[in-house]
């Protein structure tokens, strides 16, 4: 078997995969906050995490895989004043609603998904043993962790203090020593919850959740710490901090996790998506229109590590190239394979295991399944059958079988002819009303879904563009 090769961010290096214990594959990522619909950039990590996951399972005997869910935030809280609920109800509903869209991009629940709330107990612990350590300190009812006690603090992000301190999510309070420190645990404000603690009725800080979580589970050191690239500073930054500190390990930062590896972000019109732009862009929208598959193609078509322009131009030439591999499986029908006897070609192995290079690995497969050997014996098909089964198995793609994969597609087409039209009558609307900015943006609506328009003395005339 070749060696896996993975990006380690804090090396900024691709390194050779060497496991803690190669009998069990210790993972973690930042899940999502759970107060709202999850959006694209919220997908494409849980997406990369089970892909990475998957690969995993492919090379090793056993592999443990821990999300997390933050049920406890600002914006939880915010919510759930707003909807007039409880924060419970509030996590409750988008946790059970960000499940659901997960398993439609064909993603597997982790093996852990523990709640932050269910693990404050632990995080007071570790907390007051930071605190007794001389690394945390209390201030006005808050306990903050202090920077300059950790003289690696940075060692992630590479950041200096100046921008440490421009960058932290925390504004700079009275109550720190530093403008740097961040927050380990906060007093809650009258009818927000909390719980008792040696520092008074409160809740823990952001930073202290995945710390305290993925050492209880996984105990560390364990292999991989993953998550989105925006969570490189302050938050991972934070974890390691706490940790060494904690396990007095001040100069050996692999002792909380070996392997760093993050994703890239989701840009619109290569723009990073955030609330104050107002591009937010939510998962929930395409899955009423488009199947799972085609969006989880779309999330790893950009190699994870790189920003993914997010683009209806993008969806429909996933689509494309799953409609492509379906017809090869429809003319595999009727060739068995075994599922506990999947293995990949050597070439394709390679591909996938160097730091998940998706893309070569597509244009291996482009290359055999046009190589018309490939279907002249039931050798061949086989053979043929079992690397496309195992990429299934790896990708998460290819979970249908053809009959039904096309029976889809018809819905999806008839659904987009729809969009189309109603598009193509704002735009006749909009050029009536000599609105031609507006005219100008919804042609190019119509130009990423793959839509070439013609106007004429006859009206509009519009026709897919191959």
């Amino acid at each position: 078997m070749n060696d896996l090769k993975i990006y380690n961010s804090i090396s900024n290096k691709k390194e050779i995969f060497i496991p803690v214990d190669k009998n069990n594959i210790r993972v973690y990522a930042c899940g999502p906050t759970v107060y709202n619909y999850a959006h694209i950039g919220n997908a494409r990590m849980a997406v990369v995490f089970d892909t990475v996951v998957k690969l995993l399972r492919y090379a090793f005997p056993n592999v443990t895989y821990v999300s997390n869910i933050t049920d406890i935030d600002d914006k939880i809280i915010q919510r759930s004043l707003e909807e007039k609920k409880t924060c419970k109800q509030i996590s409750e509903t988008y946790l059970e609603i960000y499940n659901s869209e997960m398993k439609k991009l064909n993603v597997d629940l982790p093996d852990y998904q523990p709640k932050a709330t269910d693990y404050v107990e632990s995080m007071i612990n570790k907390i007051k043993h930071l605190e007794n350590e001389g690394f945390a300190y209390c201030k006005d009812r808050h306990i903050l962790f202090s920077v300059s006690s950790f003289p690696k603090y940075g060692m992630l992000s590479k950041r200096s203090k100046e921008k440490q301190i421009a960058g932290s999510r925390v504004a700079i309070e009275s109550y720190k020593k530093n403008p740097e420190d961040f927050v380990l645990w906060k007093p809650s404000k009258k009818n927000e919850p909390g719980w008792n603690s040696p520092w008074g009725f409160g809740r823990p800080g952001w930073h202290t959740e995945c710390f305290a979580m993925a050492s209880d589970i996984l105990k560390t050191p364990f292999d991989i710490h993953g998550g989105g690239l925006d969570l490189k500073f302050p938050h991972h930054d934070n974890e390691i901090a706490q940790s060494c500190c904690f396990q007095n390990t001040k100069d050996d930062f692999s002792s909380y996790a070996r392997y760093w590896m993050h994703n890239g972000f989701v840009t619109i019109e290569e723009k990073k998506m955030s609330k104050s732009l107002g591009n937010i862009v939510l998962l929930k929208d395409y899955l009423n229109v488009y199947n799972g598959e085609v969006i989880r193609l779309a999330l790893l078509s950009a190699h994870y590590r790189s920003p993914l322009v997010w683009t209806e131009s993008l969806i429909t030439q996933s689509k494309k190239i799953l409609d492509k591999f379906y017809d090869v499986l429809s003319r595999l029908e009727g060739i068995e394979v075994q599922n506990d006897n999947l293995t990949l070609p050597s070439e394709l192995q390679r591909c996938l295991f160097d730091d998940l290079n998706i893309s070569k690995a597509f244009a291996y497969l482009n290359k055999i399944v046009r190589n018309k050997e490939s279907f002249e014996t039931d050798k061949n098909k086989k053979n043929l059958k079992r690397i496309l089964m195992t990429v299934s198995n790896i990708l998460g793609i290819f979970k249908q079988s053809p009959k039904n994969w096309f029976k889809n597609k018809i819905k999806i087409d008839n659904m987009d002819i729809k969009n189309i039209e109603e598009l193509i009558q704002k735009r006749n609307l909009a050029r009536k009303n000599k609105d031609y900015n507006l005219a100008d943006d919804l042609r190019k609506k119509l130009i990423n879904l793959g839509v070439e328009i013609q106007d004429s003395p006859d009206g509009v005339k519009w026709k897919w563009v191959n």
